[in-house]
């Protein structure tokens, strides 16, 4: 039986500058929808693995182009992440991003995390975003403060390496390098406008 197509373009720099187009099939009912979604993340997370293993330097990586932050204000919902050592907000993660008239971007976030091992809290943090090099907008550097004196604090690379803006964004922090330039602890989320995207999985 032939069934609708549902097209999810990935962009992606290699080293030709290579598209990949990816077609899964649509089936319809609940289950075809979740099948779409699992397949669209799994695709994601491809993508993102094919791109930075063209080369294990992180300074290497593509991000965004002509990232712009006014157009990626505004409400996101995590969809999955990969963690690194102690990531502050554990699930359940949505962030607000603000572009101030001097053009900071700046963000609030909630989800949830685990202190002292096992007490479960909701917990809500702020965060200020600086651009190192203006050329290369999508490549920021977050700093971030947990609203309560027990939680954290710090700083972050938060680079945007893809985002059609109305629809997902992925983003990517390296925290520490290695001294062959490779990531020694870092990790990537994907997001969503959409908070039932989040909610489905």
């Amino acid at each position: 039986m032939d069934y609708p197509r549902l097209s999810v373009l990935f962009r992606h720099k290699s080293k030709n500058n290579q598209l990949v187009t990816l077609q899964i099939p649509y089936l319809k009912g609940a289950g075809g929808m979740k099948y779409a979604q699992y397949v669209f993340l799994a695709s994601v997370f491809y993508t993102v693995e094919y791109s930075l293993a063209q080369t294990c330097a992180v300074e290497s990586f593509s991000v965004k182009d002509n990232f712009d932050p006014k157009r990626y204000a505004g409400k996101w919902y995590a969809l999955a992440k990969k963690d690194p050592e102690g990531l502050f907000l554990q699930d359940n993660i949505s962030a607000e991003y603000t572009v101030e008239e001097d053009g900071t971007m700046t963000a609030s976030s909630k989800g949830r995390v685990k202190l002292f091992g096992f007490w479960v809290i909701c917990a809500d943090m702020a965060a200020q975003y600086t651009v190192p090099d203006p050329t290369t907008p999508a490549k920021m550097y977050m700093t971030y403060q947990g609203l309560a004196s027990y939680l954290s604090s710090g700083g972050d690379n938060y680079w945007v390496i893809d985002t059609d803006y109305d629809n997902y964004a992925i983003t990517y922090a390296c925290r520490s390098l290695k001294e062959d330039g490779s990531c020694d602890d870092g990790y990537s989320l994907i997001f969503s406008r959409n908070p039932l995207s989040s909610r489905k999985r």
